[in-house]
């Protein structure tokens, strides 16, 4: 007999229809008479209830339905008298497709985000998890709804490079070399001869340097896929191993950027309420109570745009007026999360998009303001997060990038290809990036990154 989803059943008025169901045990409560098992598929937050009359099943099949046994069952599906729920099946026939063990890690209740990290590759049954991944799904599916529909176009950049985009040198290195007999120079050096490229490689920090090229022929372009950091941050914003969105647009300037990016993580996050309404009340209640206020406070203000400049201003006379930071704050330095926080939170309480950053803490590849120390950047910033979209107007003139090049010292004998895109036919382009973590972050409600990706990579964890 076919599977009906639990997700499709619990919308159906079919009662009195035969149904097979399969899933997982969530609970089993057993009287003398009859047994009710709380059964759940994936599909959706909601279990649906399986009753089991005892006259029918042998004792010892019901004895093997424990949490996390998995079950085929069919039955009636018939209206169902208990509160909070509008479905039930009576079971006529059982199958146990898989029994599960007494040591399984996930039957407790109450259990820690920390010990069900431990357990990462079981703790996706969890109804936390379950929504954390249903909504992660649905935001992905946004976002590639939302480019197709604006005209950009998915453009695949290379995960394995040579380039160090941001210029941090906190990269994966990629080699088929024996590590126990590298091949050196005469100097000491290590010969990349022999290696697979031929000379050294890493995994990819972001996309946007090849997104460039992309846009300066099709247009508009966004990148979506995983990108690496060798940053030894234990926190709970900082990931090795993340997803990122970076779109990359010909002929924008950092005011339509800006546009561009309100509008889409906005209807972003509208998606997430209208579609995924069951999941986010479940983590309203359960993981933030103040999650679906602080969605559609987003969603129903215009972000406040404003310059880093006036930004510190407001925070020197926060710390003037008594106002406690853990780090501190004047014109030059990079703002701390707690900074960012302030500004959205407490002083505009809306978003905010701050602007014309010291050219010092920003990117070579960002264009320069005419005043010479400030460039044209922008950081989308979003309560509870901070930071969560950066991006810029590009630097599309040859003779300036270049010098701003030189003027780092930043080694760029395998980065030609990049200046070529200033020399044939150069235009002013537009970008950001967006960790898509962080984007889960703050419409799950959770408060560690690690718990809003199915396998975390961080510093000396690399499981499952």
């Amino acid at each position: 007999m076919k599977r009906t989803k639990i997700n499709d059943l619990l919308k159906s008025t079919d009662f009195g229809s035969t149904v097979c169901v399969k899933g997982w045990v969530r609970t089993r409560r057993s009287g003398k008479a009859v047994s009710f098992i709380a059964l759940n598929d994936g599909s959706t937050i909601k279990n649906v209830q399986i009753v089991a009359d005892a006259a029918v099943f042998d004792s010892e099949l019901l004895k093997q339905i424990t949490t996390g046994s998995c079950l085929s069952v069919i039955g009636k599906m018939v209206e169902s008298p208990g509160s909070g729920q509008s479905v039930e099946v009576q079971a006529e026939q059982i199958e146990i497709l898989g029994t599960c063990a007494e040591d399984y890690p996930m039957q407790k209740k109450g259990q820690s985000f920390e010990y069900m990290r431990t357990h990462a590759h079981m703790r996706l049954r969890t109804n936390t998890f379950g929504a954390v991944f249903r909504i992660r799904h649905n935001l992905a599916y946004a976002i590639h709804k939302y480019f197709h529909e604006h005209g950009f176009f998915y453009f695949h950049t290379p995960i394995i490079t040579a380039s160090d985009c941001e210029g941090a040198g906190q990269m994966f290195q990629v080699t088929t070399q024996n590590l126990y007999t590298l091949k050196k120079d005469e100097e000491g050096k290590i010969d990349y001869s022999d290696d697979f490229f031929g000379k050294p490689t890493s995994l990819t920090v972001s996309g946007q340097l090849e997104g460039e090229l992309g846009a300066t022929a099709l247009g508009a372009i966004y990148t979506f896929g995983p990108t690496f950091r060798a940053e030894n941050s234990n926190t709970p914003r900082h990931l090795a191993e993340f997803w990122m969105i970076e779109p990359e647009i010909a002929f924008y300037d950092i005011h339509d950027n800006m546009d561009l990016a309100e509008d889409f993580i906005k209807y972003c996050v509208k998606w997430a309420l209208e579609h995924c309404a069951d999941d986010l009340e479940f983590l309203n209640k359960m993981i933030d109570k103040s999650l679906l206020e602080r969605l559609h406070f987003v969603v129903e203000h215009d972000f406040v745009r404003l310059t880093y400049t006036e930004g510190i201003q407001i925070l020197e006379e926060a710390v003037a007026n008594g106002h406690k930071f853990e780090f501190p704050v004047h014109w030059g330095t990079d703002l701390a999360s707690e900074h960012e926080r302030y500004l959205v939170e407490e002083h505009f309480k809306r978003p905010v998009i701050l602007t014309d950053y010291p050219k010092e803490i920003k990117a070579f590849y960002m264009k320069m303001n005419e005043d010479g120390k400030t460039v044209r950047a922008m950081d989308v910033l979003f309560p509870q997060i901070g930071e969560i979209i950066g991006g810029s107007e590009r630097e599309e003139s040859y003779d300036k990038l270049k010098a701003r090049i030189d003027e780092l010292q930043i080694p760029m004998k395998d980065m030609w290809w990049y200046l070529d895109t200033r020399r044939f036919g150069t235009c002013p382009h537009s970008g950001f990036g967006l960790g898509f973590e962080r984007l889960v972050l703050f419409v799950t409600g959770m408060q560690n990154i690690r718990d809003v990706i199915p396998f975390p990579r961080t510093p000396k964890t690399a499981d499952f």
